[in-house]
């Protein structure tokens, strides 16, 4: 293997700036196993060659951004089967807001994101400000082209551009699966961890979303069912398990108040009698117009109606405002930790 394979796109002084790493290099040119030499290895030593891509990931990579010099690949799950990638990517390019909550969450610098984006939460504290290279439905190709990023990440928005991109520069499509969210989110989350060297920090944070869980199943068990609702404008439609919400009935375990919703990816359509004939215990309201920025009334003025004040949850006060994150990056680190504290906090209160 040549000495420029070990190089990343960053320039070559850099890597004389970081003689820890330059050691670092050494130790790995010794034990890493590239992804992906043999399909005759056991079992076992699969296993052992993973931990020692994620040991080395973490030891050369302990750093705030993603700088570091790239030494070795690593096979990633995705949406479209494994990829080998390699470790530390830099330039990055991210297309996803819950993949920026969650390189936010482990502070990782990213280089490429979107325009337009509508949350506070998806930089690192520590990275300079990324450069813009599309929206996250339409990337800039030229802006990508001049970037020549090491890697793209994408998710469920920009899927159908896979093919486009993959063209530019190696790109995960890491689209969590809205059935069952909390177990694909989790895998993602370790797999971003062990891509930039922050397994530790991964886990750490996964230990949080879990604890909040546990916290806010003690407190949902037996309290009734519930229903999720979005109001676009001065229309309403409802999510059932197998959607972006489902963690509130298949994670938090609250029973479903219809348990014949239609999957869809925009949800059932419904009305303010279908509300008052479903009479849920608790509803959980998502306003999408207030999450993207548009104007009109608020999801509290449009079900502030004589049908939806005949039923249990808008009686008893029990009706949960989800996060504007639970839309635009569901599934992402702090997405978790504030749509579960506000169910919690909900539930505390309960009369």
């Amino acid at each position: 293997m040549s000495t420029n394979s070990f190089l990343s796109s960053r320039s070559t002084p850099l890597f004389f700036k970081r003689p820890l790493l330059t050691a670092l290099m050494a130790v790995v040119v010794t034990t890493l196993s590239v992804t992906g030499c043999s399909s005759s290895d056991s079992n076992e030593s699969e296993v052992n060659d993973t931990k020692a891509e994620n040991q080395t990931a973490d030891a050369a990579s302990n750093v705030a951004d993603n700088d570091a010099v790239s030494v070795a690949t690593i096979a990633v799950d995705t949406a479209r089967g494994k990829v080998d990638l390699v470790m530390n990517p830099s330039p990055l390019v991210v297309y996803d807001m819950t993949l920026l909550q969650d390189l936010a969450a482990l502070n990782v610098a990213v280089d490429g994101v979107p325009s337009d984006l509508h949350l506070d939460n998806l930089h690192s504290e520590t990275q300079p400000d990324p450069k813009e290279v599309g929206t996250v439905f339409e990337p800039d190709l030229e802006a990508l082209n001049n970037m020549q990023p090491q890697a793209i990440l994408i998710g469920s928005r920009m899927a159908e551009k896979y093919d486009e991109l993959s063209n530019i520069a190696p790109t995960l499509d890491m689209s969590i699966d809205t059935a069952n969210i909390y177990e694909s989110s989790k895998q993602r989350l370790h797999d971003l961890g062990a891509v930039f060297g922050k397994s530790d920090q991964a886990a750490k944070l996964q230990g949080n979303i879990d604890s909040l869980i546990d916290d806010t199943k003690a407190l949902t068990k037996d309290k009734g069912t519930g229903l999720v609702v979005m109001v676009n404008g001065n229309k309403l439609s409802a999510y059932g398990d197998k959607s972006r919400y489902g963690f509130i009935h298949n994670v938090l375990e609250i029973p479903m108040a219809d348990a014949q919703i239609e999957d869809a990816r925009h949800g059932q359509p419904i009305s303010f009698e279908y509300l008052q004939k479903t009479n849920p215990d608790w509803l959980f309201v998502v306003d999408r117009s207030a999450a993207v920025g548009e104007g009109g009334a608020g999801a509290k003025a449009v079900l502030d109606n004589p049908l939806v004040a005949q039923t249990t949850a808008w009686n008893k006060d029990q009706v949960v405002y989800l996060s504007p994150d639970s839309y635009l990056a569901f599934g992402g680190y702090y997405q978790w930790i504030k749509d579960l504290t506000t169910i919690k906090n909900a539930f505390a209160s309960a009369k």
